[in-house]
């Protein structure tokens, strides 16, 4: 499997990026890549009405990004942020299901946080789990990763022609703006940084996969794609007003 350098870049990029790495595994080459973004900015779910966003006035003023895949609204600003694009079929998919796959990797990201001190545990299910707003981390699903009551990981989706895209964010500290999500710092005191996340995880993932984990870059043919894609998509009105 292709290991991806971390990188700084706008939401319209990210989002770029993670699109040109699921064509890519539909064509048989697998991907993991951890990144941050240039400035805090609103990712919104596939689904949601843009609206959402102007109704926060904290959310108004911050860049914003409409995903490729379905959820809530995140505030990527404090946080590791992953991708992972796996091809159709076996040997990556011939397991565990889409929904599976999304409990098996937090399940590296909680060994992976408790390597480095940190104690986080999978949600169950239980009859409290409606909040109210348009946040990711105020809503929980199975398998999400919580500490002290507090939603710290969660992922979202897209498959195509069964190559599937799962990302996701470790949020290790609170933003400025929303201050009703505590990260990892404030829950714990603990102030992790971002490279020692990222290997942690790596180090999860490849012990618990079995799976090698090449360094590489994007090819020629995905740089133009990732160009192609932020331009005419995730930087667009036409893409991020269309709900």
């Amino acid at each position: 499997m292709r290991l991806l350098p971390y990188a700084v870049a706008t939401g319209a990029h990210n989002m770029a990026a993670d699109e040109a790495l699921l064509q890519t595994a539909l064509a048989g080459t697998p991907s993991l890549r951890f990144y941050g973004w240039s400035d805090p900015t609103v990712s919104l779910g596939y689904f949601q009405p843009e609206a959402l966003r102007r109704a926060e006035p904290r959310l108004a003023q911050l860049p914003y990004v409409r995903r490729p895949s379905g959820g809530a609204a995140l505030v990527h600003h404090h946080e590791v942020t992953y991708a992972l694009a796996l091809p159709p079929g076996s040997p990556w998919q011939s397991g565990p299901t889409a929904q599976v796959w999304l409990r098996r990797v937090h399940g590296f990201i909680a060994a992976a946080l408790g390597d480095l001190g940190v104690q986080a545990r999978p949600h169950v299910p239980g009859p409290q789990d409606e909040f109210p707003g348009c946040l990711c981390f105020r809503h929980f699903a199975a398998g999400d990763l919580l500490i002290a009551g507090f939603k710290i990981t969660g992922s979202a989706q897209r498959r195509h022609r069964g190559a599937l895209l799962q990302h996701g964010a470790i949020l290790l500290a609170q933003s400025p703006f929303t201050p009703e999500l505590p990260g990892v710092l404030e829950l714990t005191g603990r102030r992790l940084v971002t490279e020692a996340v990222c290997a942690a995880v790596r180090e999860r993932f490849r012990r618990e996969t079995g799976w090698g984990l090449a360094e590489g870059e994007l090819t020629p043919g995905e740089r133009q794609a990732v160009a192609g894609l932020e331009t005419e998509k995730y930087a667009s009105d036409a893409w991020n007003r269309k709900r």
